[in-house]
C-alpha cells in the first residue's frame, strides 16, 4: 500500500500514473513492448540489494530477511523470496557463504 506523507493512503492507479509520467521524462525505453520499466520494478531492485547488503557487511540474511518482508507488508517472509529468485549475484554470494559454512572453502 503505498502512504502520502500525512499518513493516508495513496491509490495504485494515481501513484501509477505519475510512475509512467517520471518514466517518460526521464527519457527510460522500454527494452521490448513485453519488458517496460514498472512500478514493481522498484520493490524488487529494493529488497535485492537489501540482502546483498546484507551478505557484502557479513550481517544476518535471514534476520534482514524478516525485516524486509515486515517492511515490504509480506505476512509470509516466504513471499518475500520470489523477489530474490532472479538476481544472480544475490544468488552467488548465498551459495559462497553456504559453501564456506558447509567447510568447502572460499
Amino acid at each position: 500500500m503505498f502512504v502520502s506523507t500525512v499518513g493516508t493512503r495513496l491509490h495504485y492507479t494515481r501513484v501509477q500514473s505519475v510512475f509512467h509520467r517520471l518514466v517518460h521524462r526521464a527519457h527510460f525505453a522500454p527494452r521490448s513492448e513485453a519488458c517496460r520499466p514498472r512500478l514493481h520494478d522498484l520493490r524488487h531492485a529494493f529488497a535485492v540489494r537489501a540482502l546483498l547488503d546484507a551478505y557484502r557487511d557479513g550481517g544476518d540474511p535471514a534476520t534482514r530477511l524478516t525485516l524486509l518482508s515486515t517492511y515490504l507488508g509480506h505476512v509470509d517472509p516466504g513471499k518475500t523470496y520470489w523477489y530474490l529468485s532472479a538476481a544472480p549475484e544475490l544468488l552467488a554470494l548465498a551459495g559462497e557463504r553456504l559453501e564456506r559454512h558447509l567447510g568447502g572453502g572460499a
